[in-house]
């Protein structure tokens, strides 16, 4: 008979841990509380409007590819990419916006025209991130971190220098730039790590390598169309998944985890896999003496940020507005601060708009709009109604501003989510979105554990473990953690 697992959660480190266990003989469910799988990556249908709840950057295309290639698939088997050109625009003023060129040498003439002689050092700095990116994505985000001998790499220690590790983004950056605009385009993938530029390793100049070098993309369909492949390609695998089991708790005897207790009744289980928010797992489902981390250790840990969404359907189509737009009209460090170094609901907030329906006719009815406006924000913040539509008001009244037209009274669905939604919804530790911050005391080794030391088959994959928060890593961490449970049971791979 084969080992049965119990992945709980259906996010991408779930579907992804799940599917990887049937490759190594497992019998696999995964137990899902909501309606629907894919986490955070859920999607909802209204009046003819299709609304991605969750991610709606597709970075990082090869580790899609990689996943699906490693089950004898690709990616074109289960949905249509195309790439974005231009990739996104960003406002930096009312009548001052830059639509960043998907080809390279384009992009290089555009940094040079803001600054002279920025484009040549704009592929230097990309040649520099690629570096970081192979070793990165290749080398260290497939390290289960669980002992700092696997960092003991011949091609890890010779690039600790060219890695960049202990000086930070902001130093990085302006190294090679000096105008402003171009500091805060190369400096803006870094708000969602969980820290500033000043404080964030310069080693994540590989999110520009991914960024402007591999490029970004879009699934025709939304971005659940990555969930409904893995679902597909997970039950393809035998995977079992039970969708509103709302998992109570974790019984564990004698050291080992027997169990799964959810509301429609138990699964007994000789490996379990917490592929929900970790701190929810550990804290809320196991018996206080099997919890290997106190609530004062969670207190302290840096979160990435949450967020403020509203998605809306618009019953025009809107000008001046690219699939990808993002508002920098406002100080960057300003808001970094409010979010990261004094917890605050922002003063003058940035934001981003993403509107699919400029790419994929189907996501929105005929000459209508699918929009959707986000704000970081500081994890763990009070959240209510009138703080959300105060924020609203900020957001729609600068959209409308910088497109040039009235878009309020056009908007026929809007609904918002935010810290008290990520609670209720995800169990997300202090209504977190991203996970874990990315900063150097919270690397590798220095996350809280993909295996538990106190209950001997209990092992946890997503955001808030390695390598740590996005759709790519969190697709990497199920990988890695069904690794980690075949090498502690001398598993080989199945053909």
């Amino acid at each position: 008979m084969n080992r049965k697992a119990i992945v709980i959660g259906s996010g991408f480190a779930g579907l992804s841990a799940a599917t990887n266990l049937t490759k190594k003989g497992f019998d696999v469910i995964i137990l899902e509380k909501n309606d629907q799988p894919g986490g955070r990556a859920r999607s909802f249908f209204v009046d003819g409007y299709t609304f991605d709840m969750g991610p709606s950057w597709y970075w990082m295309p090869d580790v899609f590819e990689k996943y699906f290639e490693q089950f004898g698939k690709k990616v074109s088997d289960y949905y249509d990419l195309v790439r974005l050109d231009p990739s996104y625009r960003v406002y930096f003023d009312k009548d001052d916006a830059l639509d960043l060129e998907a080809d390279l040498s384009k992009l290089a003439s555009q940094f040079e025209n803001i600054e002279k002689g920025s484009g040549k050092k704009l592929l230097e700095f990309l040649e520099d991130a690629a570096y970081k990116y192979q070793v990165g994505i290749n080398d260290l985000v497939y390290k289960p971190g669980r002992s700092i001998t696997e960092y003991v790499d011949t091609r890890v220690l010779k690039g600790l220098l060219q890695l960049n590790i202990l000086r930070s983004m902001r130093k990085h950056v302006s190294k090679y730039f000096t105008n402003p605009k171009l500091i805060k385009l190369m400096e803006f993938p870094i708000l969602f790590l969980g820290g500033t530029p000043s404080n964030t390793p310069a080693l994540y100049s590989l999110m520009n390598y991914a960024d402007m070098a591999l490029g970004t993309w879009y699934p025709i369909g939304g971005m659940h169309q990555i969930v409904k492949a893995m679902v597909s390609l997970a039950e393809e695998n035998g995977v079992e998944i039970k969708l509103v089991h709302n998992v109570k708790s974790i019984k564990v005897s004698n050291g080992k985890a027997v169990s799964v207790s959810t509301d429609k009744g138990d699964f007994e289980a000789d490996v379990i896999v917490g592929a929900a928010d970790y701190h929810h797992v550990e804290q809320n489902l196991l018996p206080k003496e099997h919890r290997q981390y106190s609530e004062k250790y969670w207190k302290s840990r840096k979160m990435a940020p949450s967020s403020l969404l509203f998605y809306l359907g618009v019953n025009k189509r809107v000008e001046n507005i690219k699939h990808h737009t993002l508002f920098f009209d406002e100080n960057f460090d300003e808001h970094a601060a409010e979010i990261y170094e004094n917890p605050q609901w922002p003063s003058k907030p940035l934001f981003y708009v993403c509107t699919p329906s400029k790419t994929d006719d189907s996501v929105a009815p005929k000459d209508c709009e699918n929009m959707f406006l986000l704000m970081p924000v500081a994890p763990g913040l009070e959240d209510n109604e009138e703080i959300r539509e105060h924020y609203f008001e900020i957001m729609i009244n600068r959209l409308e501003e910088h497109v040039g037209e009235r878009i309020k009274e056009n908007i026929v669905v809007k609904k918002s989510y935010a810290q008290s939604n990520f609670v209720d919804d995800y169990n997300a530790f202090r209504g977190n979105a991203y996970g874990l911050a990315n900063t150097l005391k919270q690397t590798a080794i220095l996350k809280p554990s993909m295996k538990s030391n106190k209950v001997e088959n209990l092992y946890y994959a997503g955001q808030l473990t390695v390598p740590g928060p996005g759709v790519p890593p969190s697709i990497i961490s199920g990988h890695v953690v069904a690794g980690e449970i075949a090498k502690d049971l001398n598993i080989k791979e199945l053909v």
